[in-house]
C-alpha cells in the first residue's frame, strides 16, 4: 500500500496565478514584483489500483424528494445587526466583518458578543490584542461580568481549536492575524487566510459552531486576502462611515440567509454602538428648501425605505477642463445625467465643477434616484431652491424620458408618514398610487423638462427649458 505524502507548500502569483516551488521576488509570467504568496498543496491522490473496490457513491435526487431544511435564528440583542443578517444569526454560519481601521467593527463584534453569552458560550479569540485590553474595552462599553463570555489571546489555529469545539459561538480578531502550522509563511499572507479560513469553514459546518470573523481592508477599501475569502463565507458586511463621523451604516453584500439589500444604520455613543430607527434626522437637513441645490428623494434599501437628501454645488470652473466630483452616487451616473440636462433641457455645465452629495454618507446605486440628481442639478443651475416638502423619484434615460421605478407605493407612502406634501414620479407609476390622490400631491411627469417646469425651475441660461 503506497505511503501518504505530506503536504507541501508552493508559491502562486497572486495576479497571474504562475506558480514556482520557491518564492521569488518578482513573477516570470506577469513581471509583478511582491505577488508570489505561499498555499497549501495537499497530497496526491491514492491510484485506483490501490483504491477499494467497493465505493459508497452519491446518488443524484428528484427535486421532489429534497426535504427542506429550517434555519432556527438566534437574535444578537442588537435589532439593527439582527436586520442586516436577515432577521438573526443561523447557528453554523460564517460572517465576515470588513471595514476601515477604528469604525467600530470591534465594538460592534463585543456587544454581540456580551449579549450573546448570557445565554450561550461565546469565545472571543482575540490575535491582535491581549484579554486586559478587551476586558478594558468591555468596561468602557458597560459590559459588566458576563458568566459566558470568554477570553482567548492566541495567534496560532491549532492551539485555539480545542476552545473553539466547546463554545457555541466564536468571534475572530482578525482572521488576517492568526495563521496555521500547515504553512511556513507569516500570517496575513494570501494562503494563510485562505487556510485558516477553509478551517473554520470546516469546523462550522461539522459541528454547528457560528464564527464572526473581522478582516482587514485594503487602500481601496476592498477586504485584504484573496477572493476565495469571500466566497467562503456564508455572509460578508461592511461597515460604511468616516471614522470621525458618529454615524455608521453596515450593508450586506453577500447573504446566502437572507437579502443583501438590506443595511443597518448605527451611532456611535459613550456606551457603544445603538441602532437608529429615526432616520430623518440623519438624511435630510433642517435647512432644505432655504437654498438651492437639493432635493429629496425616497431610497429603497431592503425592506425598509429612507428618505435621503441629495445636494448639489455648482462653481465656475478655473481650469479648462470643468470638475466633477461625487460623494454617495456613482460617478459614471452624475456625468450620464449631467449630459442629459444639456441635451435635453439646455441647461449647460461645460464651464462649470459640479459637486454631489447624498446625505449622511449612504450610498445610492438604484436607478429611482436620477431624477431626484437631475432636480438637484437643475435647482443649483438655476438659483431655485425646490420646496422642502417636495420629493421627486424615477430613472432617467438618455433621450429624457423618465422610467417607472419599482415599488412606487412603498416610497409614496414613506414620504406621507414623514411629512410630505407633493412626489414627483414617473408617469407609469401613477396608476399603482391614484389611492394616495387625498393624501399627497401626486405629480406624474414622462420626461425631465416635465419635472423641472413643474419645479419651476427656470434654467438662466435657457428660459424655455
Amino acid at each position: 500500500m503506497p505511503v501518504s505524502k505530506a503536504p507541501v507548500s508552493r508559491f502562486v502569483c497572486s495576479e497571474c496565478g504562475y506558480a514556482a516551488p520557491k518564492w521569488l521576488g518578482k513573477c516570470p509570467e506577469c513581471g509583478s514584483f511582491n505577488t508570489m504568496q505561499e498555499e497549501l498543496v495537499k497530497p496526491a491522490e491514492t491510484p485506483k489500483a490501490a483504491r477499494p473496490a467497493v465505493r459508497s457513491l452519491s446518488r443524484a435526487k428528484p427535486l421532489s424528494e429534497i426535504g427542506y431544511e429550517k434555519f432556527r435564528r438566534i437574535s444578537s440583542g442588537i435589532e439593527e445587526f439582527d436586520t442586516v443578517l436577515g432577521g438573526g444569526i443561523v447557528r453554523g454560519s460564517l460572517v465576515l466583518l470588513g471595514g476601515d481601521p477604528g469604525i467600530g467593527k470591534s465594538t460592534l463584534l463585543t456587544q454581540v458578543s456580551a449579549r450573546l453569552a448570557k445565554e450561550h458560550r461565546v469565545l472571543y479569540l482575540s490575535a491582535e490584542e491581549s484579554c486586559s485590553q478587551v476586558k478594558m474595552r468591555c468596561e468602557r462599553l458597560g459590559i459588566g461580568e458576563v458568566p459566558g463570555l470568554y477570553l482567548l489571546n492566541e495567534t496560532c489555529l491549532e492551539d485555539a481549536e480545542a476552545e473553539m469545539e466547546q463554545a457555541e459561538f466564536v468571534v475572530v480578531d482578525s482572521i488576517q492575524a492568526v495563521y496555521t502550522e500547515a504553512l511556513s509563511s507569516a500570517a496575513g499572507s494570501v494562503g494563510q487566510v485562505r487556510e485558516c479560513a477553509s478551517r473554520l469553514m470546516r469546523i462550522a459546518k461539522s459541528r454547528g459552531i457560528t464564527f464572526f470573523l473581522i478582516g482587514h481592508v485594503t487602500k481601496e477599501g476592498a477586504l485584504a486576502g484573496p477572493k476565495v475569502l469571500e466566497h467562503i463565507m456564508d455572509t460578508v458586511l461592511y461597515f460604511e462611515g468616516n471614522k470621525e463621523e458618529n454615524v455608521k451604516l453596515l450593508r450586506a453584500v453577500k447573504n446566502r440567509f437572507g437579502s443583501v439589500q438590506e443595511i443597518g444604520v448605527f451611532e456611535m455613543t459613550e456606551t457603544g454602538l445603538a441602532g437608529v430607527t429615526d432616520y430623518s434626522e440623519i438624511f435630510l437637513s433642517e435647512s432644505r428648501g432655504n437654498a438651492a441645490g437639493s432635493a429629496v428623494t425616497p431610497s429603497e434599501s431592503g425592506n425598509r425605505c429612507m428618505n435621503v437628501e441629495i445636494q448639489t454645488l455648482i462653481a465656475k470652473t478655473a481650469y479648462g477642463l470643468p470638475r466633477r466630483m461625487s460623494l454617495g452616487i456613482d460617478y459614471n451616473k452624475l456625468v450620464v445625467l449631467i449630459a442629459v440636462l444639456e441635451k435635453r433641457c439646455g441647461i449647460p455645465f461645460y464651464s462649470s465643477d459640479v459637486y454631489i452629495n447624498a446625505m449622511g454618507g449612504i450610498r445610492l446605486s438604484e436607478p429611482s434616484v436620477d431624477l431626484a440628481v437631475c432636480a438637484a442639478l437643475a435647482s443649483a443651475a438655476s438659483d431655485i431652491p425646490v420646496d422642502k416638502y417636495t420629493a421627486v423619484f424615477g430613472e432617467v434615460g438618455l433621450t429624457g424620458e423618465v422610467r417607472p421605478v419599482s415599488c412606487a407605493e412603498k416610497r409614496v407612502n414613506e414620504c406621507i408618514k414623514t411629512g410630505f406634501r407633493r412626489v414627483v414620479l414617473p408617469a407609469k407609476n401613477m396608476k399603482s398610487c391614484e389611492k394616495f390622490k387625498g393624501k399627497i400631491e401626486l405629480v406624474p411627469v414622462s420626461y425631465v423638462n416635465q419635472m423641472i417646469k413643474e419645479l419651476s425651475l427656470r434654467s438662466p441660461f435657457n428660459p424655455q427649458a
